[in-house]
């Protein structure tokens, strides 16, 4: 129960980080970096929540 719980968080947090990535794209100064930086992290979620949907049981 807790790891899919963690995995919702995870999903929760990915979807939010990408609508700020939507968002910081259309301001006229953006800052590159600083998307560059939210789509890592928002890569790092992905992978960690699917490492833990590999540990579920089928």
């Amino acid at each position: 129960m807790a790891l899919q719980s963690r995995i919702r968080e995870l999903d929760t947090r990915h979807r939010d980080l990408d609508a700020a990535i939507d968002s910081a794209r259309r301001k006229p100064a953006a800052d590159p970096l600083k998307i560059m930086e939210m789509k890592r992290q928002k890569l790092r979620l992905k992978e960690e929540a699917d490492t833990l949907r590999r540990q579920l049981p089928h």
